[in-house]
């Protein structure tokens, strides 16, 4: 059973590390090894519902907007919520029949190194559009949800290759960041489904509360920072830190 301060530690990592390109999960991981522990992956999991309030209270604007659209029968917001369900489809089928090997990832720091570089490749190609003047459209949502399936690996950051993905595409930036984190909804709530089995495997709802509230508090204004460095097109450079620490823990692992 994890203490109060290892608990908060683990909220503060979510809560920064959740919407910054640098991968929460990964962070997870190496925290846990690095203090001794070890936690069931429906924690992580339900750590994630901090995150999600966070999206809620952000985007709500956003979150209406396309709710009444749809209830309303918009052309543009039905759309926009097939794409959503496309984007969201790779991560539910990656999420439903992998989950055990996604698990035993979580075991590995060496695999943790290898995405972490993996990251940092896809985040510095963002910069590189491979398409002009292209908006969200079928196919950019489809490779979104593929980027998100990819980051069910630790080490592989959500934020990070679904915003990239959208970028290459040549998605207006504002466009890519919100819906990166409006396909953040429909991922948590679905992850949070399957691992309702498994919620027996948490030693102490304590703890995972008080990692809850501190995630919340730390990842709203992670969050918002990472708006305004989207929009400043310096997204990109967090592919150094991610380069940085994945040959940092590599060489570790393997000594």
């Amino acid at each position: 059973m994890i203490t109060w301060f290892e608990a908060v530690i683990l909220g503060l990592i979510q809560g920064i590390a959740e919407w910054l390109p640098i991968s929460s999960s990964g962070h997870l991981v190496l925290a846990e090894k690095i203090m001794g522990i070890s936690q069931p992956l429906a924690f992580d999991v339900y750590l994630h519902l901090a995150s999600l309030l966070v999206i809620l209270i952000i985007f709500w604007q956003d979150i209406s907007r396309l709710a009444i659209g749809v209830f309303r029968g918009d052309k543009y917001f039905i759309k926009y919520f097939s794409w959503l369900v496309l984007a969201s489809i790779p991560i539910g089928l990656v999420g439903y029949f992998l989950r055990d090997l996604i698990e035993t990832a979580f075991n590995s720091l060496f695999m943790v190194g290898l995405s972490l570089l993996f990251t940092g490749l896809v985040l510095y190609f963002s910069k590189y559009p491979l398409q002009k003047n292209k908006r969200l459209s079928w196919s950019s949502s489809f490779f979104a949800g593929i980027a998100q399936a990819i980051a069910l690996l630790p080490g592989v950051s959500r934020s990070g290759m679904t915003i990239s993905s959208a970028l290459m595409q040549s998605v207006e930036r504002k466009e890519a960041v919100r819906f990166s984190f409006l396909l953040f909804i429909p991922a948590v709530l679905g992850a949070t489904f399957l691992e309702a089995s498994h919620l027996a495997e948490i030693e102490s709802f304590s703890s995972l509360a008080i990692a809850m509230v501190v995630s919340f508090v730390f990842g709203y204004f992670s969050l918002k920072w990472l708006l305004k460095i989207v929009q400043e097109k310096h997204f990109y450079h967090f592919c150094w830190y991610c380069w940085g620490l994945g040959l940092v823990i590599l060489i570790v692992s393997l000594v």
